[in-house]
C-alpha cells in the first residue's frame, strides 16, 4: 500500500514538473532580428525587418519623445554618427505618443538628415512584451547576421554601445 502510495505522489509530482509554462523572455527564446513593424510619422508608410539591408547591425531604440533620458541617448548617438554609419538604427515610439511629438522629436534632432536611421511607431505594441521593457530608452543590439547581441534599459555611454558592436564583429 505504500509504494503505491509513493508511486502515485511521485506520478503527480511529475505531472506539475510538465506543465511549467516557460518564463523565459521572448527575446531570448528567439534571439534573432524581430519581425517589427513600425508606422512611419507620414501615418501611411510602415517600415519593417524586410527593409532593413542583409548583413547590417541593427539598433532597436524605444524612446519617449519627452524622456530626458531619451534625448540626451539621442544627442551622444549624434555626437557619434560616424561609428552608426553602418548601422542600421530603428527608434521606436510607444502606440500613443502622438505624432506631433514624433515629428517634433525628428526635427529637432535632426535624426532624419541620418540615412541609416528610421523613426516610428509601434502601433502594435510589439516592443514592450518582446522584449519586457521597464526602463526608457531601451536599446536591443543584432549584429549583422541578425542574431541577438545584448539589450540595455536606461542611458547607456556610447562608448559602451560601440565597443558592444565591435565585439560582436
Amino acid at each position: 500500500m505504500k509504494k503505491t502510495l509513493i508511486v502515485l505522489l511521485m506520478a503527480l509530482g511529475s505531472l506539475t514538473t510538465l506543465a511549467q509554462v516557460d518564463s523565459t523572455r521572448p527575446y531570448l527564446r528567439f534571439p534573432t532580428l524581430p519581425p517589427l513593424q513600425i508606422l512611419l510619422p507620414d501615418s501611411t508608410t510602415m517600415f519593417g525587418k524586410d527593409q532593413i539591408p542583409s548583413k547590417t547591425a541593427v539598433m532597436y531604440m524605444l524612446f519617449d519623445p519627452g524622456c530626458s533620458h531619451c534625448q540626451h541617448e539621442t544627442q551622444e548617438l549624434l555626437r557619434h554618427k560616424e561609428d552608426f554609419s553602418r548601422i542600421q538604427i530603428v527608434m521606436v515610439s510607444m502606440p500613443r505618443t502622438p505624432f506631433a511629438d514624433v515629428r517634433q522629436f525628428i526635427n529637432d534632432y535632426k535624426v532624419n538628415e541620418l540615412h541609416h536611421v528610421v523613426v516610428g511607431r509601434d502601433i502594435q505594441y510589439f516592443m514592450p512584451s518582446f522584449y519586457t521593457i521597464r526602463n526608457f530608452p531601451f536599446l536591443a543590439l543584432y549584429n549583422s547576421k541578425g542574431k541577438l547581441i545584448t539589450t540595455y534599459e536606461g542611458s547607456i555611454p556610447m562608448d559602451k554601445i560601440i565597443a558592444t558592436f565591435k565585439d560582436a564583429e
